[in-house]
């Protein structure tokens, strides 16, 4: 009898053959709704103001923004040392955050599997890591950055929810309940931690490895900052038009529609949505003009920079294989 006979066969095994043909639907309908946001949204813009807007910020307030870029993307690479915490390998710091500052700036570029995954993987097997402690410190990474998206985006939501376009017809009551929601979680996390920190939970059939308290602390703290300093960027080359809490909401909701689009580097999402909640309040150019800023400081920049350190960090395994 084949395999899924006999699953359909089991007694109690629920058959919902049309659970996955759903969930491809509900995505299609998300797609095809962003891009035509994007779209929209593009044919309304009078690009020679954005391009006046974007040449009209101050290299100062430019150059700031992009040491806070390096501020934010050194609170990331310490995610990766936790996981060195975690899982006990004996590689330096410095060659852990790079490894983690590579990995950063191909993920929000290329997407999680280019970089995320696939860069961590290579970089790390060539440098001897266990491919069983790279997905350790690859997991941990992951759980690090979301639990602490959880925390920041559950406060911005319950406490300063997002002004609405009024064509919207959408009260803050429902992004207060989510806000407090999210909170919940982040929150249960740490509870998780102290009453289980230190033991392996089977979920599934995956073992899950609970951290201290001490560690969930550090992970929300660290991951929290790193949020808030990213909405902070984005705040700044706004030059103050719109309040640091409205300004950091709509990033984090940006942040969840690249992620589910799988769009390289969010392209157009990350736009679509500042303009779609944001545009009431600002004028096109001026927020257009500050998000390229933003593109060019926290995505190009420290791009370039990566595939340098790449380059580099290639050039001496070979050479110490030589050797």
């Amino acid at each position: 009898m084949p395999a899924s006979a006999r699953a359909a066969a089991q007694p109690g095994a629920p058959a919902r053959p049309w659970w996955p043909w759903l969930k491809r639907i509900a995505l299609w309908v998300f797609l095809c709704g962003v891009a035509w946001l994007i779209v929209r949204q593009a044919r309304t813009i009078e690009w020679d103001e954005v391009l006046d807007a974007l040449q009209a910020l101050p290299l100062a307030l430019v150059a700031a923004a992009a040491a806070m870029a390096a501020a934010s993307f050194a609170l990331y690479t310490t995610f990766d040392l936790l996981g060195r915490h975690l899982t006990g390998h004996r590689l330096r710091t410095p060659t852990v955050m790079g490894v983690a500052f590579i990995s950063y700036a191909f993920n929000l570029n290329f997407g999680s599997l280019v970089g995320g995954v696939a860069f961590r993987y290579r970089l790390y097997s060539r440098l001897g890591l266990r491919a069983s402690d790279i997905t350790r410190v690859l997991g941990f990474s992951m759980l690090t950055n979301w639990i602490g998206y959880l925390l920041v985006a559950g406060a911005a939501f319950a406490l300063s929810p997002l002004v609405l376009p009024d064509e919207w017809r959408i009260d803050s009551g429902g992004l207060r309940i989510l806000g407090v929601a999210l909170l919940a979680v982040a929150t249960g996390y740490l509870a998780m931690c102290a009453l289980a920190g230190g033991r392996a939970l089977t979920v599934r059939g995956h073992i899950l490895e609970v951290p201290s308290l001490r560690m969930g602390a550090l992970q929300l703290l660290l991951s929290a900052a790193n949020w808030s300093l990213m909405g902070a960027i984005v705040w700044l080359l706004l030059q103050g038009r719109i309040d640091y809490p409205q300004v950091l909401a709509v990033l984090l909701v940006a942040a969840v529609a690249g992620v589910i689009t799988h769009v390289p580097a969010g392209l157009g999402v990350l736009e679509a949505v500042f303009v779609a909640l944001l545009s009431h309040q600002v004028p096109q150019g001026p927020l257009l003009g500050a998000l390229l800023a933003y593109r060019a400081v926290y995505y190009l920049l420290p791009l370039m920079v990566a595939l340098v350190l790449y380059g580099i960090t290639e050039w001496r395994v070979r050479h110490r294989r030589k050797t």
